[in-house]
């Protein structure tokens, strides 16, 4: 009989005890497919903000613009960005403004955009819950909690001041994105309108680069060896600021702790295992005299721990994966979301959250069976290789 099957049989004669093992095995792998999927899931939901909605997968700027935002360090000549996977490009100017409605004044920032360039760059135009998007100067865009703050509507005027000009602006449109950003900070004004409040002579302050996902590093590092001096490009994932290490931190503090999940399940098997080595030292010692040498004697105690240990990681990674597929396909943390944008509006935060669903996970999980076979092998098995037989055979 191989080994194997020798283990197999030894597992199936113990069902309560495997049992036991496979539901802390199944309690585990679950916990650590969730929480891979979590993490990935928000990361995603974050690269998905900023791109798509508060920033841009790639933005071009002046180095100086980098270090201090302000219109005096914009671009008086729009660069020419040539890559085969830039799919668009659009002039932005930002600056800061007091915004003034006929009952409230509130501080932002205002964003000057090219309208058409916008709809082939950015989803905010696709966003607009009430009115229409710009198409024209004279017009501005809020998002719909900032034009409740300013007590504002459609169809009033919205004064725009700032420190080389004002213009009064008819509010056309009310955005809802489900961003923080968008949604309490948005102010879209057309570039012709930007241009006019920065008095600074400027075309803008950054060009917005649309990619391909997953190539906004790329792109953005390639950019860099071809631009102009005093240029710089930046990835999506530069663009985020405090809210990166934050996820970072998350990551960082969430890894150890799988590692540690893993780790305790497989000393949990291996501590069970070790008891039943000892029950059976008697029953070992008779294989063991019948010609079976003790290095494989310990190989059996490691495939009995990675057998127990794979029966509950085969039905961890089916509830896993059932529960990773429920809530990558249903806002399951829609409202705890919601409740953070509204504690955090300016984080970039989105009001809806889907968790990752990736068949690498599975892998990690079953790093446990590994750890399981491998204590195993060092602690129980070690017992076996140190067996005297004649001591047990003639029942001393």
């Amino acid at each position: 009989m191989s080994l194997l099957k020798l283990a197999w049989r030894n597992v199936l004669r113990q069902k309560r005890r495997t049992a036991l093992l496979s539901l802390v095995v199944v309690y585990v792998t679950v916990a650590v497919l969730f929480l891979y999927g979590l993490l990935d899931g928000y990361g995603e939901s974050l690269v998905e903000a900023y791109a798509q909605y508060v920033q841009a997968p790639v933005v071009v700027a002046k180095a100086g613009w980098w270090e201090d935002p302000d219109p005096e360090h914009g671009l008086e000549v729009l660069p020419t960005l040539a890559h085969p996977l830039i799919q668009a490009q659009s002039p932005r100017l930002s600056l800061y403004a007091l915004l003034r409605s006929p009952y409230r004044v509130q501080g932002g920032v205002v964003q000057g955009v090219d309208p058409e360039g916008e709809r082939a760059l950015s989803r905010v135009p696709f966003k607009v819950k009430e009115g229409r998007w710009l198409s024209r100067s004279g017009e501005v865009v809020l998002g719909y909690r900032l034009a409740q703050r300013l007590d504002v509507r459609l169809g009033e005027r919205l004064v725009v001041e700032t420190g080389q000009g004002a213009l009064g602006l008819e509010v056309v449109g009310l955005v809802q994105a489900g961003v923080g950003n968008v949604d309490f900070a948005g102010v879209y004004v057309h570039l012709e309108d930007a241009r006019r409040l920065s008095g600074r002579g400027i075309l803008a302050t950054h060009v917005a680069v649309k990619v391909p996902r997953g190539q906004e590093a790329s792109v953005a590092q390639e950019l860099n060896q071809n631009l102009p001096l005093g240029l710089r490009a930046k990835g999506v994932w530069d663009l985020m600021g405090p809210i990166r290490a934050d996820y970072e931190g998350s990551r960082l503090v969430y890894l150890p702790l799988m590692g540690l999940f893993m780790l305790l399940a497989a000393v949990a098997v291996v501590s069970t295992v070790y008891v039943s080595v000892r029950e059976r030292l008697r029953e070992f010692a008779v294989v063991e005299s019948l010609g079976l040498a003790p290095a494989r004697l310990a190989a059996q105690v490691a495939l009995e721990a990675a057998l127990a240990s794979g029966v509950g990681l085969v039905a961890g990674l089916v509830l896993g994966y059932g529960l990773l597929w429920y809530t990558s396909t249903h806002d399951v943390f829609g409202p705890l979301m919601r409740l953070s944008v509204e504690l955090l509006p300016e984080a970039g935060l989105s009001e809806h959250l889907y968790t990752a669903f990736r068949p690498v996970y599975g892998l990690y999980a079953s790093l446990v069976v590994a750890l399981s076979a491998l204590l195993a092998l060092l602690f129980p098995g070690r017992l076996l290789l140190g067996l005297e037989p004649s001591h047990y055979v003639k029942g001393e």
